[in-house]
């Protein structure tokens, strides 16, 4: 009789060993496969920004350590200069817009272009921008190659010229909404800051209805314990920072290993770490030293896909441009974007007469 209860017996148990495995399968198995994730930043870029970081952290190290204890007039410190950094993927079609604005300051700015390999231009471009091409990597959206791009930019800018204490970050889209000497003189005036020091306008959110999946685009845990959800913050990924910042952010080490990791692949739509990396590293050094808005305006009433309103030759007029520099903080909006190529016309036809007359 005992073989036969085994026999009826083997199948029961091994139906409860199947009930029993399947859960354990579906527990394990995403702990042994990694999850996917999008494209990574290569070593060799990687290593290659490193090395740009050191020297230009070297560099400002010697300045500062360079300079009088006291000025006096056979030390006076050089003219503040502000240093444009367009990043770009396209053509920069609104150069000569910037030509006319930048006209007659020539000691008082810098610019220094990073274009994506990848890009076909359409060379060559007004006087101003030509020959300020910096050594560029591929960028694209959804990864942190564009934060990699930004920190190169200011990097080259804090290497080639001390002078250089205002860093704007700019894309080919965007255009100048005042005169030159009016955005010159609200950087310079705004002394705010501890110390009286001037402050980085960037803009800095720390109650968006993004911020959740953004958090997690990476990973439920992965930000910890160096970003808790509490310090994450959202703002834009154009913005002025002051020269101070600029080191902060090239010296970087401890937030870059955490916002440099790959989104999953499930998660891309939630991945745009440009937008949270640079408020984030301020807002938990200095929040104090930012004024927690942008000097940007850009419309984000219908975005598509990620991409703010994109401005047509339709709506160009003077009335316009005036609308656009209306701003609720201390400083009106010195430039705006996402303008469509085609606007180039309209905007040059209305240039003398009220984007560079206050």
């Amino acid at each position: 009789m005992t073989p036969s209860v085994t026999t009826h017996a083997s199948p029961l148990l091994l139906s409860l060993l199947l009930l029993v495995s399947i859960p354990t399968v579906f527990l394990l198995v995403p702990r042994l496969i990694p999850p996917k994730t999008l494209p990574a930043i290569p070593d060799a870029d990687e290593s290659d920004d490193l090395a740009l970081f050191r020297r230009a952290i070297l560099s400002s190290s010697s300045t500062s350590a360079a300079k009088p204890a006291t000025s006096s007039f056979f030390h006076r410190r050089p003219t503040p200069k502000v240093a444009f950094l367009f990043l770009t993927n396209s053509d920069i079609v609104f150069s000569p817009l910037w030509e006319k604005y930048f006209r007659g300051h020539r000691q008082l700015f810098n610019i220094y272009v990073h274009a994506d390999p990848s890009s076909v231009l359409d060379l060559p471009l007004t006087p101003t921008f030509r020959g300020r091409f910096v050594p560029a990597k591929a960028t694209q959206r959804a990864s942190p190659t564009l934060i990699s791009a930004a920190r190169r930019l200011l990097a080259t800018a804090l290497l080639d010229d001390p002078s250089n204490q205002f860093f704007a970050l700019l894309s080919q889209s965007c255009i100048p909404l005042h005169p030159f000497p009016t955005m010159y003189n609200a950087l310079l005036s705004d002394n705010a800051g501890p110390h009286g020091r001037h402050r980085s306008f960037i803009e800095i959110k720390d109650k968006d209805w993004v911020l959740h999946d953004r958090y997690y685009a990476r990973g439920d845990e992965v930000m910890l314990p160096e970003v808790p959800y509490d310090r994450f913050r959202s703002g834009s990924q154009f913005f002025v920072l002051t020269r101070r910042h600029a080191i902060l952010v090239v010296r970087d080490m401890r937030l870059w290993k955490k916002f440099k990791l790959p989104c999953l692949i499930e998660r891309k739509d939630s991945c745009y770490p440009e937008e949270h990396y640079f408020p984030t590293l301020l807002d938990m050094q200095d929040p104090d030293g930012c004024t927690k808005y942008s000097l940007t305006r850009v419309n984000w009433t219908d975005q598509v896909e990620g991409h703010p309103h994109t401005y047509r030759p339709g709506e160009v007029s003077a009335r316009f441009i005036r609308e656009l520099r209306k701003s609720n903080a201390t400083y009106s909006y010195m430039f705006a974007r996402k303008f469509a190529p085609e606007c180039l016309e309209p905007l040059m036809q209305i240039a003398d007469s009220v984007i560079l007359r206050d």
